[in-house]
């Protein structure tokens, strides 16, 4: 039978002891990386974690947004968003592409396209001012309802404001893309134009029409941010969805 000498059973004791601390250290570690990648628990996060990361994913959401659209040809060929002939002034265009002025309707429609770019390259302060002084008295439902409800509900709280504040940019966009003067230019001189083009406003009809398309793109963006982890940019829209 082998015996042990002092000196063998404290070398035993050391190593198990040794062992145990490692195996403690892997349990913890291993508990630790369970806890990060188990799904969250969006009743467990506190009401202004859901304000910040649902701000910060609209914040996030309009940069990449307005990117999108504002580029050259981001309004022009996105057939999502693009900007026709008003419905109104359809019969007038059909009527001058009859009489061999189609050329001239489809310059006017690239002239609002254009129009819209530039002003919505313009736009991200006038959404951010807004998204500052938005609220979330519903946070918590925003989170967990549809996969645009941040976008609908910032839409519904800001949009009578941005409109004011877009109308300016969208008007200076059109005189310097020559819109204002090609469109009276076109539309009011054509058989049968001129009657309906001065009842209808076309500052209006481009600004809602570029607040549109710009709000689609922001609810597609928020639709990623929501789904694809690579979308979410930041620790703070990881956490807030991260899955």
């Amino acid at each position: 039978m082998k015996t042990f000498t002092r000196a063998s059973l404290l070398t035993l004791v050391l190593a198990l002891c040794s062992s145990t601390f490692v195996i403690a250290q892997l349990g913890a570690s291993l508990k630790r990386t369970n806890a990060a990648l188990a799904p969250h628990d969006p009743s467990e996060l506190s009401e202004e974690k859901i304000v910040a990361g649902l701000k910060e994913a609209l914040e996030v959401g309009i940069s990449r947004a307005i990117a999108t659209a504002g580029k050259l040809d981001g309004f022009m060929q996105n057939e999502q968003i693009r900007i026709l002939l008003p419905t109104k002034l359809q019969p007038v265009g059909k009527g001058m592409r009859m009489m061999g002025m189609g050329e001239q309707v489809d310059d006017l429609e690239i002239e609002m396209n254009r129009a819209a770019e530039q002003a919505t390259s313009q736009a991200k302060p006038v959404f951010l001012a807004a998204l500052k002084n938005m609220t979330f008295q519903d946070a918590r439902r925003i989170l967990t309802s549809e996969d645009t409800a941040a976008t609908n509900y910032f839409r519904g709280a800001t949009n009578e404001d941005l409109t004011a504040a877009f109308t300016p940019i969208v008007h200076h966009s059109m005189e310097r893309v020559g819109l204002i003067k090609q469109y009276a230019r076109v539309i009011k001189s054509a058989p049968g134009g001129g009657a309906i083009a001065n009842e209808f406003d076309l500052d209006k009809y481009v600004v809602d029409e570029t607040l549109d398309g710009i709000f689609l793109t922001l609810g597609e963006e928020e639709q990623k941010i929501r789904k694809d982890p690579a979308a979410q940019s930041t620790a703070l829209l990881k956490e807030v969805f991260g899955k």
